[in-house]
């Protein structure tokens, strides 16, 4: 659409949008630099949002560029099923050297959604390889995300991603979440109350049995339902009672992996080693699509047995390992190693949060939360029903040069981890005119 306006906006079902509307009054970026888009009216918007999430090291990165350029010229692809090429192996060592000790065995998937039912899929068979076939369970949380594969919605916990779609996989559970504005509403940092939710475990392990259990799967940070933190103490607490009862615990980092709260992974910043981690977006720094499942060496390991010539693990994608997503997974890691990105949201957590605290008082504001360079700005719902007024400060910050991302009433904030104090100061002062204006 954006070289012919007479492009027809008919033909593209876009995912996760209100088509309609969207369709009445478009929003087309065009162009991508550093910490900004270019929409097709020449307007420049900062990116709020890392793109979805996933640009950390900024836009049009040359290195990843010219290391894609490369690879496609060189070998386009290769196939991994019997077969092999030397990028995944490489990028699996470099993962494997910043993942949470003990993650060092690497299966690459091509999305987060991809990820969350590889890893379901890797608890499921590890726990009948190990003689525990009795544990079929899974159980997710309430708010989640995982993902839009069957399994991760089963698993997952936003009404309006499930209940379209029929019965599900069977045997799921759900733990409570943990966004509780009563105690918790305006806290600075992880939140002090709410770790006793993490109790909720033993209570369904009571219910069901441990023994029927496979696998518990969590965001650190939940943040597609509009960034909720975990209360302290509350991932050490769900380690705790996973590994009393022989139950895996798994990481959904799609959104936190590669520097998002600081460190390569939340893991690592809070402190919590969970069996199995999964990753997408930050990866690739969102130029290919690209996904990772990082699994402990001992799980890795209850597969290899039997004859040699067994396969293993009977799962993966035709693009598994795609040499094009490697060269541009082993670039982007090179650039968050040089650039020493993972510190970044780390360095610029105060300075990054005092800017968003300065929005507490604005019209219907009723939550800021904001962890690493991450923030959800929650507001009171409208009389016209949920979501709207989250809608009308969004569209209001893209008309005034601000992409940010809207999740019901909420709005999030996730920049590229490039981003500089002028930056933060700019996106703040948009937010705030839009609040002001969304009224």
């Amino acid at each position: 659409m954006a070289h012919d306006r007479a492009t027809s906006a008919e033909h593209f079902w876009m995912p996760f949008t209100a088509n309609r509307q969207f369709k009445g009054s478009p929003r087309l970026l065009e162009r991508a630099e550093g910490m900004y888009y270019t929409d097709t009216d020449g307007r420049q918007v900062i990116d709020g949002t890392a793109g979805l999430w996933c640009c950390n090291a900024g836009h049009g990165r040359r290195e990843i560029t010219e290391a894609v350029s490369r690879q496609i010229a060189q070998l386009d692809f290769a196939p991994t099923f019997q077969m092999g090429h030397p990028l995944p192996f490489e990028l699996a060592e470099r993962l494997a050297q910043i993942s949470p000790a003990g993650l060092n065995r690497v299966f690459f998937t091509n999305s987060g959604s991809e990820s969350a039912d590889t890893a379901l899929k890797i608890a499921l068979a590890y726990q009948r390889a190990i003689g525990q076939g009795s544990r079929t369970r899974l159980i997710g949380r309430e708010l989640a995300y995982h993902g839009v594969g069957f399994g991760g919605i089963s698993v997952g916990g936003m009404a309006n991603n499930r209940k379209a779609f029929g019965a599900l996989l069977p045997g799921v559970d759900h733990l409570p979440h943990t966004l509780d504005l009563q105690r918790n509403a305006f806290s600075r940092g992880l939140p002090e109350h709410g770790a006793e939710r993490a109790d909720e475990l033993e209570r369904l392990v009571t219910l069901h049995g441990a023994e029927n259990i496979a696998a518990v799967i969590v965001e650190p940070m939940s943040g597609s339902a509009g960034v909720i933190l975990p209360p302290k103490g509350y991932l050490q607490r769900l380690r705790e009672i996973t590994r009393k009862h022989g139950i895996l615990l798994i990481f959904d980092e799609v959104i936190t992996g590669f520097g998002r709260v600081g460190e390569a992974f939340a893991a690592q910043r809070w402190g919590v080693t969970p069996d199995i981690l999964t990753c997408a977006k930050g990866l690739t720094n969102g130029a290919i699509p690209m996904g990772a499942v990082l699994v402990d060496e001992q799980i890795h390991e209850a597969f290899m047995h039997g004859p040699e010539s067994t396969i293993e693990f009977f799962h993966g994608y035709t693009y598994s390992g795609h040499p094009v997503a490697c060269a541009a997974a082993l670039a982007t890691q090179e650039i968050y190693q040089r650039e020493n990105l993972f510190q970044k949201a780390i360095e610029l957590e105060d300075y990054w949060q005092d800017a968003l605290f300065s929005l507490q008082g604005l019209p219907n504001v009723t939550d800021i939360r904001t962890v690493g360079l991450v923030s959800g700005i929650q507001f009171a719902a409208h009389a016209d029903g949920v979501g709207k007024r989250g809608y009308e400060v969004f569209r209001q910050c893209f008309e005034d040069g601000l992409l940010a991302r809207a999740s019901g009433d909420t709005i999030a904030l996730s920049p590229a981890l490039i981003v500089e104090r002028e930056h933060i100061d700019a996106m703040i002062e948009r937010l705030a005119d839009a609040i002001r204006k969304a009224g």
